[in-house]
């Protein structure tokens, strides 16, 4: 059986971070705990609306409250399973995969009659009498911090067989969210206060019937085995590049050459797959040293008396997929003081108020907010411009680079601390260093006679 870690603390001294992983065999709740967004879940409120003859119509409402984790193309997919025979009648704003198997009814035949349907949202275009608010954007929501309008999905059942009174319902169990792929865990339905719903007119307040809520939450370590970003870092003042620690994300297997793609080769397009446009497909990677689908370099590119400038690029090595509204989170101890982003847009994420060491960047509409797939195109970059303040600046011990880097809600890996560029007079010390050491040597082997 393997292992699952919890997400990493990281504390910092001097400038570096000591990093600690701590492994469970099995899943726990502090794998899907994120210090960062320590109160980041996706929320699933089932409101009954309205009783029928033989059950309920009821809203089903999926809010996204994690600051910078969004669900990208193509989609959510929720399921649960029925407690009871419960059947879909009808719905609006979404639909099941499947019917299943609904040979015993006569007559009108339901939906669904799966005791576990999956449900997935509808397409942009849908007819109007077959959409409700919050419908219909193909299962697509923004992270929280970036557009909260759009954070929010919802669709509408019908649901028979079920029972017609708050006594005879049945809350369903079993709840999954894949978004599109795995990494959530949801909690069993919790029967809540009723939800009240304001009118159009503000003047009248209604309520649901019955109101339940699930509660999912994502953990790195259940969506992929492995990373899916790493970070490099570069500067003005040394002409070392620290690359992405070899294999960050897995390491290219000679025995199956297929598992990465030759940017030279001369046929990419003949090896990349075109599955559709709602399928979830693993990456395709650019073969390099780190076989990572994403890299983020971060260049500290100048030096000013009051401000200091640092450019960030992200680069694309995924063949399969083109990211749109990415998003990108640093933590740095200078963000209190940044003054200016050039094209990307910014938000500070302040989970512990006092403290505002942390930014979400994501893309401008229409400008760069989407990464195209590997290749040419396949990068967006912008500069930052930090302020400096006279008790904190400094570039010794890798201080003017970030401590963590997050993109699209995932962990990026760093490459480790005494790899860093250093100052060229912090070289010339180590040098004076060894050389003081080596004259320390000499005499001490002089004075016992044994030269």
């Amino acid at each position: 059986m393997g292992f699952l870690c919890s997400s990493s603390s990281i504390f910092f001294k001097f400038g570096i971070s000591i990093i600690f992983l701590v492994s469970f065999s099995g899943y726990t709740p502090s794998e899907a705990y994120d210090p960062l967004d320590p109160t980041g879940n996706i929320t699933i409120k089932w409101d009954i609306i309205t009783w029928t003859g033989d059950g309920y119509v009821a809203t089903i409402t999926i809010y996204n409250f994690q600051q910078y984790r969004h669900i990208q193309a193509p989609g959510w997919t929720l399921g649960w399973s029925w407690t009871k025979r419960e059947v879909i009648w009808g719905m609006n704003g979404g639909q099941t995969t499947e019917q299943g198997d609904c040979s015993k009814f006569k007559g009108n035949i339901p939906h669904c009659c799966k005791k576990t349907p999956s449900v997935v949202d509808l397409l942009p275009g849908t007819p109007y009498n077959q959409q409700i608010a919050n419908c219909c954007r193909g299962g697509v929501l923004n992270s929280w911090a970036q557009d909260p309008a759009t954070a929010v999905s919802a669709f509408q059942l019908t649901v028979g067989q079920a029972g017609t009174t708050n006594k005879t319902v049945r809350v369903p169990k079993n709840f999954t969210l894949k978004a599109p792929g795995p990494g959530y865990t949801c909690s069993p339905g919790k029967i809540v206060k009723p939800t009240r719903f304001i009118g159009t007119d503000k003047r009248r307040v209604t309520q649901a019937l019955m109101t339940w809520n699930v509660t999912c939450t994502y953990s790195q370590f259940l969506a992929q085995k492995t990373p899916t970003c790493c970070v490099s870092l570069s500067s003005f003042y040394n002409s070392t590049i620290v690359s992405c620690p070899t294999c960050s994300c897995g390491c290219q297997n000679t025995s199956q050459p297929g598992n990465c793609v030759d940017p030279k080769g001369p046929r990419i397009a003949s090896v990349i797959p075109n599955p559709g446009k709602n399928a979830y497909i693993p990456p395709l990677v650019q073969c390099t040293k780190h076989m990572c689908p994403v890299r983020i370099h971060w260049h500290v590119k100048v030096n000013y008396k009051q401000y200091w400038r640092v450019k960030v690029t992200i680069t694309n090595f995924n063949y399969n997929m083109n990211y749109s509204q990415w998003n990108l989170v640093v933590q740095h101890p200078n963000f209190d003081n940044l003054t200016q982003t050039f094209s990307f847009n910014y938000k500070p994420l302040t989970p512990y108020a006092s403290i505002n060491d942390t930014g979400i960047l994501w893309g401008i509409k229409f400008y760069n907010d989407l990464l195209m797939q590997a290749g040419p195109f396949g990068n967006v970059q912008s500069e930052l411009l930090f302020q400096k303040e006279a008790s904190a600046f400094t570039f010794e011990k890798g201080w003017a680079f970030p401590r963590r880097i997050y993109f699209n809600g995932d962990n990026c890996v760093m490459p480790p601390p005494d790899s860093y560029p250093w100052l060229p007079n912090t070289g010339s010390h180590k040098s004076i260093g060894s050389l003081f050491a080596a004259i320390a040597l000499l005499l001490t082997l002089f004075l016992h006679g044994n030269l």
